[in-house]
C-alpha cells in the first residue's frame, strides 16, 4: 500500500470523538501492525465478535480512518488504513473540538499507562538496547511560547523521519531486529505565578 499522506490533521470533533473509542483504536493499530485484514481475522485477534468488528470498522470508514482494500477474490473484504499518524492539534480551537480532543487525549494517556506497566513487567527480561532507552524520563524547564512549539516541532519531525521511512503499515520497511515502538509526547503547561 502506497499512501498519499501518512499524517493526518483532524479538526472535526465528530471524527474526533469518532476515533475515541477503545476498540477502534485497537483495530487501527492492528491494522497498522498487520496490515489489511478482513473484519473477521480482525475480530479473531481483538477476541470480539466478527459484528462489533465490521461496526466499528465502518464507524472508522465513515469518518476516513480506513478504507477498503482489495481482497484476494470477490468475498474477501479487507480493510486498510488511510493514515498512519493523526494530529488534532487544530482541533483545540473550538470548544467542541477541544471536548473531543480531551476525550481521545484521556483514553490515549490511559493506554500508555497500560502499556508502561506491562513494559515494566517484562523489562528485566529484555536486552540493555531495550530496557536502558524505554520507559518514562521527566524534564522541568521554563520555556516561552515560541521555544515550546519549536521543541515540539523538533521532536515530530524526527519522529516523523521515521514515519516516513519506515510506515507502520508496511512490513518491508521494517529493519531486521526492529520491534513496534509506541512513543506518547504529554506536554503540559503550567499556569503562570502570581507575580
Amino acid at each position: 500500500m502506497s499512501l498519499e499522506k501518512r499524517t493526518r490533521l483532524l479538526d472535526d470533533p465528530l471524527a474526533i470523538r469518532a476515533m475515541a473509542h477503545p476498540v477502534r483504536l485497537d483495530l487501527q493499530n492492528l491494522l497498522g501492525r498487520e496490515g489489511p485484514m478482513t473484519a473477521a481475522d480482525a475480530a479473531r485477534r481483538l477476541g470480539i465478535s466478527q459484528a462489533l468488528a465490521s461496526h466499528h470498522l465502518r464507524q472508522l470508514a465513515k469518518y476516513d480512518f480506513v478504507e477498503p482494500a482489495p481482497g484476494k477474490d470477490n468475498r474477501e473484504r479487507p480493510w486498510r488504513l488511510v493514515s498512519t499518524s493523526q494530529s488534532w492539534r487544530d482541533a483545540a480551537r473550538t470548544p467542541e473540538g477541544a471536548a473531543a480532543a480531551d476525550v481521545l487525549e484521556q483514553l490515549l494517556a490511559e493506554r500508555a499507562l497500560e502499556s508502561l506497566a506491562e513494559w515494566q513487567q517484562q523489562r528485566q527480561d529484555e536486552e540493555p538496547i531495550w530496557r536502558d532507552h524505554a520507559g518514562i524520563g521527566r524534564t522541568g524547564i521554563y520555556l516561552t511560547g515560541a521555544e515550546l512549539a519549536e521543541l515540539v516541532q523538533q521532536v515530530e519531525s524526527l519522529i516523523g523521519r521515521y514515519v516516513e521511512e519506515r510506515p507502520i503499515d508496511d512490513e518491508s520497511t521494517r529493519p531486521v531486529g526492529s520491534r513496534y515502538v509506541s512513543i506518547t509526547q504529554i506536554v503540559t503547561v503550567h499556569p503562570e505565578e502570581p507575580a
